[in-house]
């Protein structure tokens, strides 16, 4: 019975290690999240500030592309984020665009990816919020 059980680990172990260990995930993109402020008519180039701030504080390259659009990159060591955040006076899109050493294959990547994509839609709403 011992065996049967070491063998049948054996089997499944090389599955587990392809599967779960790679530390890829689906890219998570932002889409359509709520421009959330304190008052109600904020202008355009207010909602651009509150998230260049946003950027800028959680290290991000923030560059103004044109009204409602921004392109965000992030360096951290040997890798590189970049996204495109696309906005308007009700929500906001972020939204995948490049990136270096993140193993991106067209539908996943390196997991701490969408962490750093948290961070930015967290630290947006934090700054909307103040507006």
């Amino acid at each position: 019975m011992k065996s049967i059980k070491l063998i049948l680990a054996a089997a499944l172990l090389p599955l587990l290690l392809v599967s779960g260990g790679c530390g890829v995930r689906d890219v998570r993109n932002i889409e359509n999240a709520a421009v959330a402020t304190s008052s109600k008519g904020v202008a355009l180039d207010n909602i651009t500030k509150a998230i260049v701030r946003a950027g800028i504080a959680l290290g991000w390259n923030m560059r103004v592309v044109k009204p409602g659009h921004i392109e965000a990159t992030l360096y951290l060591r040997t890798h590189m984020a970049k996204v495109d955040v696309t906005y308007n006076n009700k929500d906001y899109s972020i939204k995948y665009k490049d990136s270096k050493n993140l193993d991106y294959d067209g539908t996943q990547i390196h997991s701490n990816y969408n962490g750093w994509v948290s961070n930015l839609s967290n630290g947006i709403n934090a700054q909307l919020s103040g507006l």
